[in-house]
């Protein structure tokens, strides 16, 4: 598939913000911003996980737009404990959706991304929510307060950073349950399994088209 890929500097709260959309040709039918892991941990836009769900969201038809948190690569400002990282992602989607409006909107983010995702979506409502590995240890103890989105949540069972015990208990205190995809010996960084997550994401967004169109319900994992 070619790609059509663009780097812009846009306004933030903290300053200005590296974003990188990239599409395909043809006219996208959905707007998808991926975030990326902790930004004093290495994280960036170019991090692999995001790279791969940025090119899985393409592959569905999405124009697909990553950026750098406030205080990484071209992004101006400081880290900010999530706080700031939550109003970057804000701005991202305003800008986004003045760009590519009346697009349903996606979001998913990987680690310390998947819980920014997850935060801003109690603003947001996407219509799509897709967390890689989040860091729900940033969360307080209460439920995320989300209506009911389409939610796919993917994690390892080998995750030593975000234990899979840990991520179950935390799913047991929410109201709303994502479709949570467990891949069998994956770490937190999916070494050597990028293949498999971008199959999944493809597999479930398909089937939930599917279902959609044929008013059929999804097959389970």
């Amino acid at each position: 598939m070619s790609l059509q890929q663009e780097n812009s500097l846009i306004a933030g709260s903290a300053g200005r913000l590296q974003v990188l959309e990239s599409r395909s040709q043809e006219a996208p039918k959905a707007l998808a911003i991926i975030c990326h892991p902790h930004p004093l941990h290495g994280g960036t836009l170019d991090n692999k996980i995001v790279h791969q769900l940025a090119k899985s969201f393409v592959e569905l038809g999405a124009v697909s737009v990553r950026f750098n948190f406030r205080g990484v690569g071209q992004s101006e400002g400081e880290y900010d404990e999530g706080k700031g990282e939550r109003d970057d992602l804000i701005s991202v989607v305003k800008w986004a959706r003045q760009r590519w409006p009346g697009l349903p909107l996606w979001l998913a983010g990987f680690s310390f991304g998947g819980f920014i995702a997850l935060d801003a979506a109690q603003t947001l409502l996407p219509d799509r929510l897709v967390t890689v590995a989040p860091a729900v240890n940033y969360f307080p103890e209460q439920p995320v307060l989300l209506d009911a989105i389409n939610w796919l949540l993917i994690h390892g069972d080998a995750d030593d950073i975000v234990p899979w015990s840990v991520l179950e208990a935390w799913i047991g205190q929410q109201e709303l349950k994502p479709e949570v995809v467990c891949l069998e010996g994956a770490g937190h960084f999916f070494h050597g399994r990028l293949n498999e997550l971008r199959d999944i994401v493809l597999r479930v967004f398909s089937d939930d088209e599917c279902s959609a169109r044929t008013g059929k319900l999804p097959k389970q994992n």
